[in-house]
């Protein structure tokens, strides 16, 4: 089983969305019951429809359990060092064009919830892994190799906003 790390803000609201997901199981099997005592099942779009977000809902609450046992729970708070991890916000510059940007690198499960956040396990991610500022990387993206150069380096501890 290979591990998936995730700041502890990022695991609270992933076990709050569990949370959320399984409370809403009683209100979809509500909805089933109630299209079901419509009439003739074969052409009852509410029933279809229920059932479908039922599925829908069953499938997102076993992936979410199926990935939490997975998580390699990290405190941002307590990351540094002068080479680039987990938790680290990295600025690089494109050698070519000299455009500039700015990635914190988190976990897969936390990245839709902060801007400018990439995986840990993207291209750029995985080429700027254990560098330091001022080394160059190559990233093999879809559209041809890319270098950059890392220009700053910065652990901001927790980056996940709260609800």
């Amino acid at each position: 089983m290979s591990s998936i790390p995730i700041s502890i803000e990022g695991f609270e609201r992933v076990k709050r969305e569990l949370e959320k997901l399984e409370a809403e199981r009683p209100e979809v099997i509500q909805a089933i019951k109630e299209a079901r005592e419509e009439g003739d099942l074969r052409e009852n779009a509410g029933y279809d429809a229920a059932r479908e977000r039922q599925g829908m809902l069953e499938a997102k609450i076993s992936y979410i359990k199926s990935r939490i046992p997975q998580f390699n729970v990290i405190d941002l708070n307590t990351m540094d060092g002068q080479k680039v991890c987990y938790g680290a916000t990295v600025k690089i510059e494109n050698i070519d064009t000299e455009e500039v940007r700015e990635y914190t690198l988190l976990g897969p499960d936390e990245t839709d919830y902060v801007k400018g956040a990439i995986s840990v396990f993207s291209p750029v991610a995985k080429a700027l892994l254990g560098k330091e500022v001022g080394d160059e990387v190559v990233v093999n993206a879809p559209k041809g190799k890319i270098e950059y150069e890392i220009i700053s380096l910065e652990f901001r501890g927790p980056v996940v906003p709260a609800e």
